[in-house]
């Protein structure tokens, strides 16, 4: 018999069970990255998680003669909905097992709770914070994901969401780039460069986590700025950019974050990472005992960068701030011991980046998928 839960997100057995279902369905998988477990409870934690400031969110579970089988999360993310005029509900989290009984009983679920709320649509995945991966792997499942910030499924998975009347909304397109032949076109750089000094840009560059975590607001502001035109945009409260800050700087190396200012105004900025999959998969979800050791061995020796968050405010986009952009992206790939890049999910509705990078040398090779359904 199936039957659908309400998770109890006061129960530590309820979290556990939702937290630990992927962990069993991917076992044994050699592409799957799994998440820090402590990573992986916070987003239910509706005290401490500052999503829950703003906007709601419920988790359900499929559960079939006593086993757990699917589980999905249906969010009411109010910013969003004010910033587009619209009144979607959003799924993520979701996770099943190749059973479309249970994977339609967990849509009608979220269906159900959407429009208790009157909320006339159903989209995803599309998760808590920017830091969360957009949409399912629908192209380039032979590719392990650029450690957790981007959604990794079976191949069976956008079967199942189609199943139920999904059609799709929008692609997010990553791109593979080599160290060796990522390159600005050498015309290009003395004119970009010379457009930057004209529009008075320059580019910043940290040597510790206290220099950083010093531009942090600013960082956090420009964010809100320069991507008000996006398809995935929502407006990031204080809380929230500490948040998603504090996050990042556990992994981050100062060298690899870029920013472009414009006197004592952030007006880009690149966040790139070393990418840590082997030892997060090594991990299996925790960091204690030697979890922890080995992630900061990784940071050392992995050949692969990702890179994840690249913007420059429209109003620079004309004035040398892309290039500048582009030229930081080079200089990252090329100065260290990298020797791979993932330059993650970019939408195909930024038509004018996708395009750039694949003129600079990025070959698109993973694409994830975000699903819509009327309700």
């Amino acid at each position: 018999m199936l039957t659908t839960e309400r998770l109890d997100t006061t129960s530590r057995a309820h979290v556990r069970r939702f937290v630990q279902l992927p962990f069993r369905l991917y076992a044994g998988h050699p592409l799957w990255v799994p998440p820090l477990l402590m990573d992986a409870e916070l987003p239910l934690n509706r005290a401490k998680h500052p999503f829950y400031e703003h906007s709601e969110a419920d988790f359900f579970l499929a559960v079939r003669d006593g086993r757990d089988v699917g589980r999905i999360a249906v969010l009411n993310y109010t910013p969003y909905n004010r910033a587009h005029d619209s009144h979607r509900a959003q799924f993520y989290y979701f996770d099943c097992e190749d059973d479309p009984e249970a994977a339609a009983a967990l849509f009608e679920r979220a269906a159900e709770w959407a429009r208790a709320r009157g909320l006339t649509h159903l989209v995803g995945p599309k998760g808590f914070s920017p830091i969360d991966g957009y949409g399912l792997l629908v192209d380039g499942f032979q590719h392990r994901p650029a450690m957790t910030m981007m959604n990794y499924n079976f191949e069976y998975y956008p079967r199942l969401v189609e199943a139920w009347g999904f059609q799709k909304e929008v692609d997010f397109v990553s791109c593979y780039a080599n160290a060796k032949s990522f390159r600005m076109p050498e015309r290009i750089r003395p004119i970009a460069e010379r457009a930057a000094r004209r529009a008075g840009l320059r580019v910043l560059q940290f040597r510790s986590k206290r220099e950083l975590t010093a531009w942090a607001p600013r960082i956090g502001a420009a964010y809100n700025r320069a991507f008000v035109h996006n398809w995935e945009y929502a407006p990031l409260t204080e809380r929230e950019i500490k948040m998603v800050l504090d996050n990042l700087l556990v992994i981050a190396d100062p060298r690899l974050i870029k920013v472009i200012a414009h006197g004592d105004d952030v007006v880009g900025f690149l966040f790139a990472f070393a990418d840590v999959s082997a030892a997060l998969q090594r991990a299996r979800g925790r960091l204690l005992p030697f979890g922890l050791i080995d992630l900061m061995l990784e940071l050392r020796r992995t050949k692969w960068l990702a890179i994840n968050g690249a913007g420059i405010l429209p109003e620079f986009q004309g004035s040398g701030g892309n290039a500048l952009l582009y030229m930081e992206m080079e200089n990252t790939l090329r100065g260290m011991q990298f020797e791979h890049a993932d330059l993650t999910q970019v939408a195909e509705t930024a038509v004018q980046m996708r395009r750039d990078l694949e003129n600079l040398g990025g070959q698109p090779y993973k694409n994830h998928r975000v699903y819509i359904r009327a309700l």
